[in-house]
């Protein structure tokens, strides 16, 4: 069993707000990635929904970010996802992490066995124990990243779900001034003040993952319970 969250242990008070779709003003980067690849969201069910409290804190983050850059907007690339689907894309994220470093996936030799515990570093398990949700499945986490106002991907020196020491929100911290390493610091920095601002925390290990309301945020904030349990797509608002 994979080691628990350090925020594992928060109690979770349920606020029983419901899981609404995003409004049309944020911005979806589609077509949706697991979707795409087959992820099981079930027949009608959107990937771009959040708790209510959340949709709300994004809007501010998106008119803070617009009155500093107003070129810039946030673009969403993943928000509520089932615990079926993570247990989906955390299987995919091991098998395209073995195939990049030449391994047999469906080998179990010690090589596999440090892919999955790097893997488990960046993914949440896939836990049904209402206790230990994942982040996304309380509908509470969402992934995003900066755009232009067109829509189109700001560079941010990272893809998003990238496993590795790229993906720490500060890797490019002591990047040349004026240099193009040094950009995607103030660019992930940027993300990370509006996200701040409205209420969200940033998970330690992701630039692109920011919650409010799940235990992860409950920990970074010292909160003494989290907001937001895991919440199925029949309980859409």
């Amino acid at each position: 069993m994979p080691p628990l969250r350090p925020w594992s242990p928060i109690p979770i008070a349920d606020q029983g707000e419901p899981l609404n779709d995003l409004p049309p003003s944020l911005w979806r980067l589609e077509p949706h990635p697991y979707q795409a690849l087959g992820a099981p969201y079930g027949a009608g069910a959107s990937p771009f929904r959040l708790r209510r409290g959340a949709i709300e804190r994004l809007e501010q983050a998106q008119e803070r970010l617009q009155q500093l850059r107003p070129h810039m907007r946030l673009a969403i690339f993943d928000a509520w996802r089932p615990i079926a689907v993570q247990a989906f894309m955390v299987r995919q994220a091991f098998r395209e992490a073995c195939r990049a470093r030449g391994l047999d996936p469906d080998a179990f030799g010690l090589a596999q066995q440090a892919v999955a515990a790097e893997v488990d570093r960046f993914w949440a398990p896939p836990s049904a124990d209402p206790a230990t949700p994942p982040p996304h499945s309380t509908g509470a986490a969402v992934d995003l990243t900066l755009a232009e106002a067109c829509g189109r991907p700001l560079a941010m020196g990272g893809a998003i779900d990238a496993i590795g020491a790229i993906s720490d929100p500060d890797h490019y911290a002591g990047a040349v001034p004026g240099s193009e390493a040094a950009d995607w610091h103030q660019r992930r920095r940027l993300l990370a003040a509006v996200m701040e601002a409205s209420g969200f925390v940033q998970h330690p290990k992701e630039w692109w993952h920011f919650s409010h309301g799940d235990q992860l945020w409950a920990w970074r904030r010292g909160e003494p319970r989290a907001l937001y349990g895991a919440v199925a797509g029949a309980d859409a608002g």
